[in-house]
């Protein structure tokens, strides 16, 4: 997508745009994790969308940049944020991949080939696609389907917003 660009190197936050709901549109609380590299880099930005109030989140959106070890998952292993999501949810169970399937989706005028991957805990939606740039998103959804509406509201969020402070 033309508007997604890589930007300068820092280690205070991710040195690329991370693309999920802006969260003064999300009703819910937010939270952010960056996955640190040894030499400071950002590997990867998860935000959590929690909807339950407190209970658990609803959804997390993923950025994982090329090289991020964590887009690196052995067939039928689940996504890095489906991981995190039953974390969250303090659910063990043992979950894993059961099939994908590529869907085209409009995001504006830009064409998504959305990978919608389907897992063996029903409850949980699971859909990934690549940027122009080379970042994975991510959106792991609990009982609550994703629907191609849900990619309207995908926006770059403001660089500020992960600067340590």
């Amino acid at each position: 997508m033309s508007f997604l660009r890589r930007r300068s190197a820092t280690p205070a936050g991710p040195d690329f745009d991370v693309l999920a709901m802006d969260p003064s549109d999300w009703p819910g609380n937010l939270g952010a994790g960056l996955l640190p590299a040894p030499d400071g880099s950002c590997q990867g930005v998860f935000l959590r969308y929690d909807l339950f109030g407190g209970r658990g989140p609803a959804m997390i959106i993923g950025n994982l940049p090329e090289g991020s070890p964590a887009r690196e998952t052995a067939e039928g292993e689940i996504p890095f944020e489906v991981a995190q999501l039953l974390l969250a949810l303090e659910n063990d169970e043992e979950v894993t991949v059961v099939g994908t399937e590529d869907v085209p989706v409009m995001q504006g005028d830009n064409l998504l080939i959305v990978r919608r991957l389907k897992l063996s805990e029903s409850r949980i939606s699971c859909v990934q696609f690549d940027r122009s740039d080379n970042v994975l998103v991510t959106i792991a959804a609990w009982d609550r389907p994703i629907t191609d509406d849900l990619y309207a509201l995908l926006k770059p969020l403001p660089a500020e917003l992960f600067q340590q402070g």
